[in-house]
């Protein structure tokens, strides 16, 4: 059992990885027991002598049920195996054979404590009857515990949607790789907590990963306010949403952070932030030209106005790295010229109705096969790195590379939040320089931030959090600190 893979793959994409392994010599019946054990593994540290219900489908999903139920029965666990029907592939026929238990029919199959689904695993692509449906999820419901083997029966791997009525499991174990809808809403919520299982299988070229921890340098013994990364923010209609997202940009690690807009400063500014008067888009146009600017944020609290899309047209035509949010993402497409001529980063940060509109402006809708596939479509379409935000956020960048942060903390589901994780992403832009490891590092930050800040805060508590979160994942290696 390992942790450290974060390759997501499709199901086509493993069955070519689990062929490779069969060219280079492995059986199938060997990769099965690899599979069934290790699965039998976990759950024996997890469930250890509790009355096991194990249901086997047809298929080599349900040959790692029988491997599993034999790994467990050596173990001294009570185990029950009940059968959709025989085996049908040669695997799972030779697994049956190993289990020196009985095998009853799934319709006769009573509730146990703990029960392990085995049925049909990651190739389900129909709904299951409404007979079947109705036996295996009472069956379920009425466990103490239940697992999933590689996942659940019922859902499409790929399109991450339940085929049936959504069936809640304590555990899934995937095998070999991740998969979308271990990721992907609506069927990650109700996936329990998420092992990997080791098969020693490799993952290929694929572009899509699951979003891990970074590692963040600490500014070297040189450095100052510039070279960590000035952030210019462009306000519009509503500067509280600007000031957040300044505040947040303050706790990612910016150098300097300026608010650009029109009027005096509020009176209720904080001392430690910047105000530099701009009435008009050529004033701001002209702000812009400072060579010393390492990133430019326009969104929070624009507005959608004629006024917001001057705003956005100056920003546009900046050289600067241009982070879009909010408002501005529905005032893209008059722009569109001037974009393609960019040269610096691009990154925009859409939820859904945003995407949507992204989407309609390009000429397509969101109607790929799964949350992932939009985000690349949509990226390709604007030659820029792209944020789908939500509860199942996805980073894309323009040549395919994509990162799923899957399970983000529900309780950011809170007015002001995507001011913060625009100024965040903004100030880890400004930083390096590299748009896509400055999405991933500014989604990982936000959602630690938010688990630091605990339950119920507000977008500003949640700000004032980065710092912790940032602290926690600075490279403190030797050679650095040397």
């Amino acid at each position: 059992m390992v942790d450290g893979s974060s390759a997501v793959l499709t199901v086509a994409q493993m069955v070519a990885a689990e062929q490779a392994v069969f060219d280079g010599g492995t059986s199938v019946d060997a990769l099965m027991l690899r599979a069934g054990q290790g699965a039998g593994e976990m759950i024996w540290r997890i469930g250890g002598h509790t009355p096991t219900l194990i249901l086997c489908g047809p298929g080599n999903n349900g040959g790692d049920g029988y491997v599993i139920a034999e790994f467990l029965r050596e173990k001294g666990v009570p185990v029950s195996v009940a059968a959709l029907t025989d085996p049908r592939t040669p695997a799972a026929r030779h697994a049956r054979l190993q289990f020196r238990g009985e095998v009853m029919a799934l319709a006769d199959a009573v509730p146990h404590a703990q029960l392990v689904d085995c049925l049909f695993g990651s190739g389900l692509t129909r709904p299951l009857d409404a007979e079947l449906w109705q036996r295996f999820s009472w069956l379920v419901r009425q466990a103490q515990r239940s697992f999933a083997v590689d996942l659940p029966s019922g859902a499409d791997a790929d399109r991450a949607v339940w085929l049936n009525a959504p069936l809640r499991f304590d555990h899934v174990l995937a095998l070999g790789a991740w998969k979308y809808a271990h990721m992907l809403e609506p069927v990650a919520s109700d996936c329990g907590a998420l092992s990997l299982i080791d098969i020693e299988v490799g993952s290929g070229d694929d572009h899509v990963h699951r979003l891990q921890k970074p590692v963040i340098a600490p500014p070297s013994a040189t450095s100052h306010k510039y070279r960590r990364g000035l952030v210019a923010i462009l306000v519009g209609a509503m500067p509280g949403a600007a000031l957040l997202a300044a505040r947040a940009a303050q706790g990612s690690g910016a150098g300097y952070v300026k608010l650009i807009g029109a009027g005096e400063a509020p009176a209720a500014l904080p001392a430690d932030l910047v105000w530099e008067r701009a009435d008009d888009a050529d004033a701001v146009a002209g702000r812009l030209e400072d060579d010393r600017i390492g990133v430019v944020l326009i969104g929070p609290g624009l507005g959608r106005d004629a006024g917001g899309s001057a705003l956005l047209g100056a920003a546009v035509a900046t050289p600067r790295p241009l982070v879009v949010d909010a408002d501005a993402l529905h005032l893209l497409q008059a722009h569109r010229e001037a974009l393609a001529a960019r040269r610096s980063p691009l990154i925009l940060t859409p939820h859904h109705g945003e995407a949507m509109a992204l989407a309609a402006n390009a000429g397509h809708e969101l109607n790929g096969i799964n949350k992932v596939e939009d985000a690349q479509r949509l990226a390709a379409a604007w030659a820029a790195h792209l944020l789908y935000k939500g509860a199942d956020s996805v980073i894309a960048a323009p040549d395919g590379a994509t990162v799923i942060a899957d399970r983000r903390c529900s309780w950011l589901s809170v007015a002001g939040t995507g001011d913060v994780l625009a100024g965040c992403l903004a100030a880890r832009l400004a930083n390096h320089g590299r748009a896509f490891a400055a999405m991933t590092e500014a989604v990982w930050l936000h959602d630690r931030a938010a688990r630091i800040a605990g339950a119920v805060f507000s977008a500003l508590q949640l700000a004032s959090a980065l710092p912790m979160a940032l602290e926690s994942c600075l490279d403190r290696s030797p050679a650095r600190r040397g």
